[in-house]
């Protein structure tokens, strides 16, 4: 039940302070209002996964009309609007928690003519360590983890900044493992070996 009440994309707004400035709605002029301060901009469907269709506009570019009626014809639910944050060329990091603790990571880099790191879209899988802040966005996230009962979670950070936190079905186990990292599959069915054996033990 848990992981119905957690969707990526809002779950992820508990922490407002981890992350960049994001406006959810379908209204276009507080879109506009929001691109106007913040410039350059992302936008994606609520509910969507995958990388799939994630688009970055300028303050100026002339398609956000076309874009906008496009995503009111396709898209029932509300979309996600971000600040852009162009170190997304260096890298999108998906970190993996078990059990609200961290696990392992990878870095995902977008191809030179993609916004979008998805592997599933081409982003390239590099080996990574975490930084200072990465280190304190799983400190804060883990307790909220652990009393919803997500015992295995996938979280997004660009820069320092927390984008999403995936509980549905998140990717990256195997490629960090391929990359030298722990087998954390194993972990994940250690976790749900240790809650089966202590049902009362909730985190």
């Amino acid at each position: 039940m848990e992981v119905r009440n957690a969707p990526e994309k809002l779950f992820v707004t508990e922490f407002p302070d981890l992350m960049p400035p994001t406006l959810v709605t379908r209204d276009r002029d507080e879109i506009k209002a929001f691109r106007a301060a913040h410039g350059d901009i992302v936008m994606k469907p609520l509910f969507g996964h995958g990388g799939a269709a994630v688009f970055a506009l300028s303050p100026r570019d002339v398609n956000f009309g076309s874009l906008y009626d496009l995503f009111a014809a396709t898209f029932k639910e509300p979309w996600v609007v971000q600040k852009y944050l162009p170190e997304v060329a260096k890298g999108d990091k998906r970190i993996i928690l078990v059990d609200g603790e961290f696990a392992g990571a990878v870095n995902r880099v977008p191809q030179e003519d993609d916004l979008r790191s998805n592997m599933v879209r081409g982003g390239v899988a590099a080996a990574t360590d975490l930084t200072a802040r990465e280190r304190e966005i799983c400190e804060r996230l883990g307790p909220a983890l652990r009393a919803r009962g997500l015992l295995f979670a996938g979280i997004d950070v660009i820069d320092g900044y927390l984008t999403e936190i995936n509980v549905t079905s998140p990717t990256g186990i195997r490629t960090i493992q391929r990359l030298g990292g722990p087998d954390i599959a194993a972990m994940i069915w250690d976790a749900i070996s240790a809650k089966v054996a202590n049902p009362a033990v909730t985190g």
